[in-house]
């Protein structure tokens, strides 16, 4: 419970879609593929646990949580228990990361420290990036760029239009994953002196946002087409036109604990939308 199996998929999808990129290149390599996913999965896990913890001890997570129960406030789990886990977790993303940096050089040691740093910053720390409407930066940069170019790196050892052009639309819809979460507790973030980016726009302009974050993510694939970056194979994600406007509809129309199943939704959305891509850049033009 505390790992959240449900959110793996956003830390999965940047790394097909990076693999399917330098596939797309003609530099796909399995190895580095693999141990970018076990990583990448485990940082994820990682920052799950520091969010537990972190969210409990600063009083945002309380008997009023409208999201899925969280270990430390529930108290299945103790502070200190989560703590450790979280520390082992990293602890064996990092030994990983040795391979990595093995396979793509010292660049990978500063990619690898940043996602670490910014999955405990996130919600840890002095000043704690979700509390000060920074989390949705933050998701993008490292969901989106971070992880899909850093994949790509470590198979073809640089970065190439292909790769930044793609993570920007993995980066967008992931980062609509907490634009529903937000969504759904900005009156008791409000309560606990959480000043997410939802809490500072409001209700209407945060479901902008996730409008306008999956119309950019649809729309790019398009302008990678008309660059001649990308062939048209990739515009098989549009398939997922069909389940992201009438989610969005719904999420538009929907309060509070009612949210939950839609961000579960938004989840499979990205997923979706980032396996059709990867076939996408795989098939021959």
């Amino acid at each position: 419970m505390a790992f959240r199996p449900k959110t793996l998929p956003a830390a999965a999808t940047p790394v097909i879609v990076g693999s399917a990129a330098a596939w797309h290149a003609g530099r796909f390599a399995l190895w580095p593929c693999l141990a970018a996913l076990v990583a990448a999965l485990l940082i994820q896990i990682g920052s799950n646990l520091a969010n537990d913890v972190f969210d409990f001890k600063k009083g945002a997570d309380t008997a009023e949580r409208l999201g899925p129960t969280r270990v430390t406030q529930a108290g299945l789990l103790t502070a200190d228990q989560v703590t450790r886990g979280m520390v082992v977790v990293f602890l064996i993303a990092m030994a990983i990361g040795v391979y990595l940096v093995s396979a793509g050089g010292w660049p990978i040691v500063a990619v690898g420290l940043s996602c670490i740093a910014a999955a405990i910053a996130y919600t840890g720390g002095p000043f704690p990036l979700g509390y000060h409407g920074l989390g949705d930066l933050f998701c993008f940069v490292f969901f989106g760029p971070v992880a899909v170019c850093g994949t790509y790196y470590v198979q073809a050892l640089r970065v190439d239009p292909i790769a930044i052009g793609v993570s920007i639309s993995i980066g967008l819809l992931c980062t609509n994953i907490l634009v529903v979460n937000n969504l759904r507790d900005i009156e008791t973030d409000k309560k606990a002196g959480k000043r997410t980016l939802a809490v500072r726009l409001g209700r209407k302009l945060t479901i902008s946002q996730y409008w306008l974050f999956g119309g950019l993510a649809y729309g790019l694939p398009a302008i990678l087409c008309g660059l001649r970056i990308v062939s048209f194979p990739v515009l098989l994600c549009w398939l997922t036109l069909a389940i992201f406007v009438p989610l969005a509809r719904k999420i538009s129309e929907t309060w509070g604990k009612a949210l939950n199943p839609l961000l579960g939704r938004t989840a499979q959305l990205e997923l979706q939308f980032g396996l059709l891509l990867a076939v996408g850049l795989i098939l021959p033009s």
